[in-house]
């Protein structure tokens, strides 16, 4: 029993690893039509016995205006273009902040941001960190940065039932994500943290100051090179 017990576990684990390097080459070139995340939030409207509200359309990075690039740079993780996946030190700060009772704050980069919401469920447990940091290698490895930044653009919650740089660009300011002018960037990267809550326009002076942060941080960011 134990052998078999063993076995099992043995090819479970081989399946695992098979099917999820397999996804990741998939994605590499293939658009993402949905996350974890966005069914998620279906069932929860559903439940809550509202009509489920669901905006998403993939565009390619080309189509993504440069300064919203910048902007989630900027405001989310300022390594981007220079970590391996993990930001330690932004890591480290992040725990001594929480350690003193400050206001939360996570230390996930965007490439960890991209491999939970793709690939994973929301929650905090050592088994999701552990398999976060697992995707997290891979898209590194076999996406590159361009990829990650393309797939993290058109898939995080940018608006209660709003996916990805189109949608949003389209539903706070009435434009294609082409033509988001630096400020506008800056406001939709400013509620990133919670974006069901917060507004990029007509904003609360909380989200005002955030742009404000925002853009004097993109401005030392430079050209983007992948």
């Amino acid at each position: 029993m134990k052998r078999k017990i063993l076995r099992f576990i043995w090819k479970a684990m081989l399946w695992f690893f098979g099917l999820s390097i397999l996804s990741v080459i998939i994605f590499k070139w293939v658009p993402i039509p949905f996350t974890p995340l966005m069914v998620t939030r279906i069932i929860e409207f559903k439940l809550e016995g509202e009509d489920a509200i669901y905006s998403h359309k993939w565009v390619p990075l080309e189509d993504i205006s440069p300064n919203l690039q910048k902007a989630v740079i900027a405001s989310e993780d300022g390594n981007f273009l220079k970590h391996n996946g993990f930001d330690f030190e932004a890591m480290q700060k992040a725990f001594k902040n929480n350690n003193k009772g400050k206001r939360l704050k996570g230390g996930s980069t965007i490439s960890q941001q991209t491999a939970k919401n793709i690939f994973l469920w929301q929650g905090r447990s050592y088994i999701r960190k552990g398999l976060e940091a697992y995707f997290t290698v891979l898209i590194e490895l076999i996406w590159g940065k361009e990829r990650i930044m393309e797939v993290y653009l058109n898939s995080i919650e940018m608006g209660n039932g709003v996916y990805g740089a189109q949608e949003a660009a389209r539903h706070w300011y009435s434009k294609t994500a082409t033509n988001l002018t630096p400020r506008e960037a800056a406001g939709i990267a400013a509620i990133l943290p919670n974006p069901r809550k917060f507004n990029a326009s007509n904003s609360s002076s909380y989200i005002n100051r955030r742009k404000d942060k925002i853009m004097r941080v993109m401005r030392h960011v430079g050209k983007i090179e992948y």
